[in-house]
């Protein structure tokens, strides 16, 4: 299969040939056929498995033909969004007439007052930063046609369900809804609801089990030797390095630790300033710096190709993160490596995330 399958626009076709995008992921191939169609869309899949594509070409196709309409994208990260806000800017670069807006705290309000006076015809937003300008700019829904909610089961962990509430009272009734989520549990049913009208409901198969070239280990050690464990694999270790802390205080003391060794290292986490969490990223991408310690703000929605290693230095509060954060390596059909550092009181909660993530004692090698 490839895109011409769906019938596309050329200059849609164009700019995804630009992209290098040439044959559609299984997600893909599901949901843009129904989206294409006007029907709203509930999705299953995990991060890095195409979805922005999935809902961002119907999305732009059926803007097309709508003159008057606009759609609203939401995603519970500032990176995330600024991610997606990159791929519609790609996607669209063949027909200038459909803009686009990025909305998300850390930036000046002003700057983004000033782009939604140009009226964008796609706005891509947090929820928090979408509701402050909604309480300026109360009719600036009015014409949106189309909604993506997007990893929705994020949203919910993150608490926006009050905003999503505000902004749902703004929304025309009559729309097309994209929702995506790596869990489907009872309260994202009870969110598709109330926001989908009929849905279909699409899903990538193995949704929760890692990365088949991402090679998965653990060492067992304790809390005294935690650091020092850490500081050894970190030295055996070649390419740029991800590593997961559980808390923003528990980053910043990580941060300090290594670089007070001298290690190139940046952090990144909800209380650090949009400048400072893009300096961060931008920095781990270009191989200025070799290691980015982070919360699970970075488990999804950054795209950085070459990610040689995760490590888990705190085990996900969540055991779906196990998945997201780990596919942060092993991308594009490369090959990644994931370790989880596991002192005793991990015990319990790695046997939940290997029994969800369908790993077996094949699949993750022991480490002393």
């Amino acid at each position: 299969m490839s895109f011409n399958t769906f019938d596309l626009p050329p200059s849609v076709i164009q700019s995804l040939t630009d992209m290098k995008f040439h044959k559609p992921t299984p997600i893909q191939a599901k949901a843009i056929p129904f989206g294409l169609k006007g029907q709203d869309v509930m999705g299953l899949a995990q991060t890095g498995t195409g979805k922005t594509a999935a809902f961002g070409i119907p999305i732009v196709v059926r803007l097309l033909s709508q003159q008057r309409q606009n759609a609203l994208i939401l995603a519970p990260t500032r990176e995330l969004a600024t991610q997606i806000h990159t791929f519609i800017q790609n996607l669209t670069r063949q027909t200038p007439h459909i803009s686009s807006c990025l909305l998300i705290g850390g930036v000046p309000m002003y700057h983004q007052t000033r782009a939604l006076g140009k009226r964008p015809r796609i706005l891509i937003a947090t929820p928090g930063r979408l509701v402050d300008h909604m309480t300026r700019l109360p009719k600036l829904l009015e014409n949106t046609s189309m909604l993506v909610l997007d990893e929705a089961d994020r949203m919910l962990d993150m608490g926006f369900a009050p905003q999503l509430a505000k902004v749902r009272k703004f929304l025309p009734r009559e729309r097309q809804t994209f929702m995506f989520s790596a869990t489907f549990p009872k309260n994202i049913r009870q969110l598709a609801s109330e926001y989908l009208f009929k849905p279909v409901e699409v899903k990538t198969e193995e949704t929760f089990k890692p990365v088949q070239k991402i090679a998965q280990s653990v060492v067992e050690t304790t809390h005294k030797e935690k650091n020092n464990r850490l500081m050894a694999e970190l030295d055996k270790r070649q390419g740029s390095i991800l590593i997961f802390a559980r808390t923003k205080s528990r980053t910043d003391r990580l941060t300090r630790y290594l670089l007070d060794y001298g290690y190139k290292v940046s952090k990144i986490h909800g209380d650090c300033s949009q400048s400072q969490r893009q300096k961060a990223i931008d920095s781990f991408r270009s191989g200025k710096i070799r290691l980015l310690v982070a919360t699970d703000i970075a488990s999804r929605g950054i795209d950085i190709p070459n990610i040689g290693h995760v490590i888990n230095y705190d085990l996900p509060q969540m055991p779906e993160d196990y998945v997201h954060r780990i596919g942060r390596t092993g991308r594009n059909g490369k090959e990644g490596q994931a370790l989880c550092l596991l002192t005793p009181d991990d015990r319990q909660a790695w046997k939940t995330i290997a029994k969800l993530a369908g790993i077996h004692s094949s699949h993750a090698s022991k480490r002393a």
